[in-house]
């Protein structure tokens, strides 16, 4: 727990203090922060209130009075409902503006955690509840010294099983093999496992119009084999096997070339419309990072989906431009959305997100995925950007 450091956050973002609060384990980012265990049996509802000044404190129920003894700051114990709801009013006396895992209107699902009747309860106090969205992005999204040296590491091996794949998908067709997408996500598996990285799901590999479904998920039932002539979408991800290592997550396309053939000319516009739309949202962080401008994850899917927009793609536009990345595939920091949320995050330093807009039609889908990483004064993308379809 790094009570100095959430306390100097507090004061700077003008809160009076952070109240974490859990049921049942409802809370998971509570457990994560404050560093405890979450083995114990929690049927009973406690708080730890850190103030933006001063000790912390605790409210325990008698029956399980000892799940918060690692963690410092003098308690109290509750046995009734009336009992518990004096005693937490007592603990808070003198706060206003408090921060909780709430979002207003569920705005952000992923920190919107403290049921509705605890917030009534607290704002019968007198209390503001505040959303602790930016709290928790800086001690669940900002990454650790040594977490870009792994997140890199990851890269290579995920860059060189991609490449494999090309060439395993080449040859297949030209000894017409009947591989399906489900061989070669299988193919990809043993590379990226044999490699040592720790996979949160399955990679993705779309050909033709299951592109077009931006998380498509082939199974042995519906599974296209390649051939000449098809588009084939892979979006790899993985992170090495030790603690606080990044994930690394890319999306690239490729198309089947048979002989006297060429790429089509609306798989070619399309693919330059996404690239332009990738580039666009990448130069607005490095711009925005270099002068020293504040940027929220709402402001850079603004600008992709804009390009997308212009170039009349703006309906098969149907996802955000990207997610938070680190220890997490999608971490606790802000995404790139104002089409799922407005998400009104700060992209702070030292954090990184995906940035990989996408058009999804009917027949075929494209999505272009980098990586970025948040310097003080610079923005830096983490890996290779493709710049073509590579022609397999």
């Amino acid at each position: 727990m790094k009570l100095e450091q959430m306390q100097a956050a507090l004061r700077a973002q003008g809160m009076d203090g952070w109240l974490f609060y859990d049921h049942h384990h409802r809370d998971p980012i509570a457990y994560r922060i404050l560093g405890l265990s979450s083995d114990a049996m929690v049927t009973r509802r406690w708080y730890y209130w850190v103030p933006a000044q001063g000790e912390p404190r605790k409210l325990v129920h008698r029956i399980e009075a000892g799940h918060l003894d690692a963690l410092p700051g003098d308690k109290q114990g509750y046995a009734s409902w009336e009992q518990q709801h004096a005693l937490l009013r007592q603990m808070l006396a003198g706060a206003r503006r408090i921060a909780m895992q709430y979002s207003p209107e569920n705005a952000i699902p992923t920190v919107s955690l403290v049921d509705a009747g605890t917030v009534e309860l607290l704002r019968g106090f007198g209390l503001e509840v505040v959303s602790s969205a930016d709290l928790v992005s800086m001690f669940e999204a900002v990454w650790p010294e040594g977490m870009m040296a792994t997140h890199k590491a990851a890269g290579k091996v995920i860059d060189q099983a991609i490449s494999a794949a090309w060439q395993e998908i080449r040859r297949a067709v030209d000894r017409g093999l009947p591989m399906s997408e489900c061989d070669l996500q299988h193919f990809l598996i043993e590379r990226l496992e044999g490699g040592g990285l720790l996979l949160e799901g399955l990679p993705i590999v779309a050909i033709n119009g299951h592109a077009g479904d931006p998380h498509y998920e082939p199974t042995p039932e519906r599974a296209a084999r390649f051939q000449s002539g098809d588009l084939v979408l892979l979006d790899v991800w993985g992170k090495q096997r030790q603690p606080d290592a990044g994930f690394y997550d890319v999306t690239w396309v490729g198309y089947v070339v048979g002989a006297g053939q060429t790429i089509p000319a609306e798989i070619e516009k399309v693919f330059g419309v996404v690239v332009a739309a990738r580039d666009a949202a990448i130069a607005f962080v490095q711009k925005g990072v270099a002068e020293g401008r504040e940027l929220r994850g709402f402001e850079v899917d603004r600008v992709a989906r804009g390009v997308i927009e212009q170039a009349g793609y703006g309906e098969a536009f149907v996802h955000r431009t990207g997610h938070s990345l680190g220890a997490s595939l999608h971490a606790n920091g802000a995404n790139l959305d104002s089409l799922e949320t407005r998400d009104e995050r700060r992209l702070l330093p030292h954090t990184a997100f995906s940035v990989e807009p996408g058009i999804y039609l009917e027949r075929f889908g494209i999505r272009s995925e980098v990586n970025m990483y948040l310097h003080e004064r610079s923005a830096e993308v983490t890996g290779p950007i493709q710049r073509e379809i590579v022609r397999i």
